[in-house]
């Protein structure tokens, strides 16, 4: 069983209104401005279409993607994991690594901003705190505090959530 020594701080929330501010970034990983967009709402229907069942039932309906099932956790190239619902860029691999865990982990977002969380630590110990995308609230994995320094934070990510870039 987890157990939060200390709580990761709560990331921005996106989720009330039309609008969300999102940072961008250049092919190549470096972080480029802060641009408010629209947040993307669709009906599971519309989501259906667009993804494959794996990446529905995960980022839809909060499921999990069994570890070492993907290619990403061993993954070691540079570039950028996006989402795969609407390529809103979470994670860089200049921050991920390898947790032994099965499923592709780092120890920060590429970006507060892109990111959301949802739970309260108290009520989480177990699962660790859900982590969101803060433009489409696709579910992407948790968070846990026992990943590596400067963080010591592990955000635990689903493949099914993710489309890789290449730098």
């Amino acid at each position: 069983m987890r157990h939060f020594a200390s709580s990761p701080d709560r990331l921005p929330d996106s989720a009330t209104g039309d609008f969300v501010e999102i940072a961008g970034f250049s092919k190549n990983g470096e972080r480029t401005r802060v641009t408010k967009l629209r947040k993307i709402v669709r009906s599971d229907a519309d989501w259906w279409v667009l993804l494959t069942p794996d990446q529905f039932y995960v980022t839809r309906k909060h499921s999990t993607d069994a570890p070492f099932t993907g290619t990403y956790h061993q993954l070691h190239q540079k570039g950028l994991y996006g989402c795969i619902c609407c390529a809103t860029v979470l994670f860089r691999s200049n921050e991920k690594y390898d947790s032994g865990t099965g499923w592709p982990s780092f120890w920060a977002p590429a970006a507060k901003e892109n990111v959301r969380t949802s739970g309260d630590p108290k009520e989480t110990r177990d699962i660790g705190i859900e982590v969101l995308c803060k433009r489409c609230d696709a579910h992407l994995g948790h968070i846990f505090n026992d990943g590596p320094e400067p963080t010591g934070l592990r955000y635990c990510i689903n493949e099914s959530s993710l489309k890789f870039a290449a730098a």
